[in-house]
């Protein structure tokens, strides 16, 4: 079996590297190799696939795709996606315009061939593998199909199984020749079940990855622990419980929250450890999911100090709201170096509306206990402007909120990212767009054309043009410091709610509250 990571930005590979791990501890005898095409240049990516087949002669192809869709307010591939899409939407200057047109077809370009060549390595390198076995078979899952799954069916190559979601018992029960109707997954070809992403994945404990073999059929481990400067990844828990309107991890992992024993989560830390490895990062959805696993953290988090992994520095998404004082000082003691909270929203009204389950008011309260055990290190608050309901007052709400939160730990530890959601299938904003006739049914989400990424870039009236406007400026002036430049601009235009204003929420009548939960 050769398991091909396709090219994506270079994070560690930790999904690949659990498959193989838990194939090799269900068949030992199993030949195996890792092919990491992120971690080469892309001009090489076809040529080191086909000759890795040539040499391995594999005759079942994993290939797993991590991303698709782009809109971030980042740099990255054909330069700022969310600035050019703002700049040919928003922008009043016809030149800036064009500038953000000719921007927008080099995007349109590099995603459209990131799409046809990822498929073209499936396809040439199923081909490959049959010039040696005639039965070989590909298997293609990763994050961007588990969400895509129905677009990318359609351009596969036939028989190819598309996995849903999680792979292991997949491979194991492909390689063991049992039947995967009841697995997440359909066979291009063949019809697809209807609802096959909201079907839940099936438990099954986790035992410390074995990087003694990874090692051993994946070369390029040592181009990511000798960086130095990259987090590691490591899996407490699969799953996440709550509903957030935007999000697809609840569907993609389920809302059964899976612990893996924290005796193999440490083995699996040391192993990395007495590799050289500081840097971890937990790549559970939510490292605290909920109040009730605040124990399961602590005993994870003690344990690993009785380990004695000194001198590490972790990270982790944390819903802040899920900590007490003795939770927050083992943070602090066994090395937490940065945590992202997506709060989405300093408004708790819009927090609530978006089926958030926070409680701004809690964060702010378990942030002062981290600072009082200690922590001084760096905050991402990740906010997603205008997703539902976003207006004036809200946004001084939000301005509130931040500045509150630059109180606790300090304005240059603070850093606010600013994000607008890129809609995506299966979740509740997709059927709000539905519902408010945002979206029509049989639109392509994985869509680049100007009249579809405006959509999929979520960002309606009224308030879009307002934030189109602000965005554009902040790029502008300062955009290396986007996320504070923008903050800074909307309290300039709409000011600084009272913060109790923000941390409270209309309660709802009978009817708007049966509404809201339907």
């Amino acid at each position: 079996m050769l398991l091909v990571r396709l090219p994506c930005n270079p994070i560690f590979p930790i999904g690949p590297i659990y498959l193989a791990d838990h194939l090799h501890k269900c068949f030992p005898d199993l030949p195996q190799r890792i092919l990491d095409l992120a971690a080469l240049p892309v001009l090489d990516v076809e040529r080191v696939l086909l000759a890795t087949i040539d040499q391995f002669r594999p005759t079942l192809l994993v290939f797993s795709w991590r991303d698709i869709q782009i809109y971030a307010p980042v740099d990255g591939r054909t330069g700022n996606p969310l600035q050019h899409s703002f700049e040919v939407f928003y922008a009043s200057n016809p030149l800036r315009r064009l500038r953000g047109a000719f921007g927008g077809l080099l995007l349109m370009k590099s995603h459209y061939g990131e799409l046809w060549r990822n498929q073209r390595l499936v396809r040439h390198g199923l081909l490959a593998a049959r010039r040696y076995a005639s039965h070989a078979r590909a298997v293609l899952g990763g994050g961007a199909v588990s969400v895509f799954y129905e677009q990318l069916g359609r351009s596969l190559p036939k028989g190819t199984i598309v996995s849903v979601g999680e792979g292991e018992l997949l491979l194991e029960n492909l390689l063991r020749g049992v039947s995967l109707s009841d697995q997440r997954c359909f066979v291009v070809g063949e019809p697809v079940r209807a609802g096959l992403i909201h079907e839940q994945p099936e438990s099954r404990p986790k035992s410390a990855c074995d990087y003694d073999y990874i090692s051993s059929i994946w070369p390029q481990l040592n181009w990511y622990l000798e960086g130095g400067d990259f987090y590691v990844g490591v899996q407490t828990k699969r799953g996440c419980p709550h509903n957030c309107c935007y999000c697809v991890y609840t569907v993609v992992e389920g809302k059964q929250v899976r612990l893996n024993p924290v005796k193999e989560v440490v083995a699996e830390m040391r192993q990395l450890y007495d590799r050289g490895v500081r840097g971890f990062w937990f790549t559970d959805a939510q490292f605290i999911p909920a109040r009730r696993y605040i124990e399961d953290a602590k005993n994870l988090l003690t344990a690993i100090q009785a380990e004695g992994l000194n001198g590490i520095r972790w990270a982790a998404y944390i819903r802040a709201d899920n900590l007490d004082a003795e939770l927050a000082e083992l943070m602090v003691a066994t090395g937490m170096s940065y945590f992202e909270i997506g709060i989405t929203s300093g408004s708790q009204e819009l927090v609530r509306k978006m089926r958030m389950g926070y409680n701004l008011r809690t964060v702010l309260e378990n942030c002062r206990l981290l600072v009082r055990a200690g922590f001084r290190q760096h905050v991402s608050v990740n906010y997603s402007f205008n997703v539902i309901d976003e207006r004036p007052e809200t946004i001084r709400q939000s301005i509130a909120y931040h500045r509150e939160l630059e109180r606790i730990f300090g304005p240059d530890k603070v850093e606010p990212a600013i994000f607008f959601i890129g809609l995506q299938p299966h979740t509740h904003l997709e059927q709000y767009g539905f519902e408010q006739g945002l979206i029509q049914p049989g639109y392509n989400p994985m869509s680049m054309m100007p009249w579809t990424a405006r959509k999929l870039l979520w960002n309606p009236e009224p308030m879009g043009s307002i934030f189109g406007r602000i965005c554009l400026e902040a790029f502008e002036t300062e955009p290396g410091n986007f996320g504070r430049t923008v903050m800074a601009l909307l309290e300039r235009d709409y000011g600084v709610a009272p913060l109790e204003e923000a941390l409270r929420a209309p309660v709802m009548g009978r009817a708007a509250l049966a509404n809201a939960v339907s």
